[in-house]
């Protein structure tokens, strides 16, 4: 279970109970293994909202960058995993992103499925964003310190982009209601994750 706590700085209703950073160092090899494959698939994904939604100029030209910076994320923690003797391992389930799919709205509307998962993108990456400043402040590897909040960084922009992407194909009034339905979605949802140290999310 996870613990409610007061918003984080990125709006997210329910912070990361901060157990799980000390229990994360404890496991630093799935960490870094589970992180690696999380920056695969936001690549993965990314290219393939590329190809879905060509038609619209703005999001070739705002996500290509984020693909081609999360595909760099991808081998900086390859390179960590191997300069700490790891090996990248099989590729495992994401129960939290897979649980965030669930609440995706299926449509006909194009732009409408559009925001969608142009706001399902932006909630991966604040809560992203909140563990990788959690790992950045309370691990002990130094290195692994600075490596975390330059992740932080990164992820705290590509939240924005996504949001800002997503108020150009829909109303303010619509992106802020159903942003709110996604915090509150995914604040319930934590809340029946176990707490585990081999997991980003």
């Amino acid at each position: 279970m996870q613990e409610a706590t007061s918003k984080t700085t990125l709006g997210l209703e329910m912070a990361t109970d901060p157990r799980w950073a000390d229990i994360a160092e404890k496991s630093i090899e799935f960490i870094l293994t589970d992180h690696a494959w999380c920056e695969q698939k936001a690549a993965t994904h990314g290219i393939s909202i590329i190809s879905r939604f060509s038609r619209y100029p703005d999001i070739v030209a705002v996500i290509s960058p984020i693909v081609a910076e999360e595909w760099g994320h991808f081998r900086r923690v390859l390179k960590e995993l191997n300069k700490r003797g790891f090996e990248l391992g099989p590729q495992r389930k994401d129960e939290y992103v897979n649980k965030l799919n669930d609440f995706v709205k299926r449509g006909d509307h194009i732009e409408k499925q559009l925001v969608e998962y142009l706001l399902a993108f932006a909630m991966i990456e604040a809560r992203s964003c909140e563990r990788f400043r959690l790992l950045s402040l309370h691990i002990g590897d130094p290195e692994l310190k600075k490596f975390y909040n330059e992740f932080m960084i990164s992820e705290a922009g590509h939240y924005k982009a996504f949001l800002d992407l997503a108020r150009k194909y829909s109303s303010e009034e619509h992106v802020t209601q159903r942003w709110q339905e996604w915090i509150e979605y995914e604040a319930e949802m934590v809340k029946t994750l176990e707490i585990r140290g081999d997991r980003m999310h």
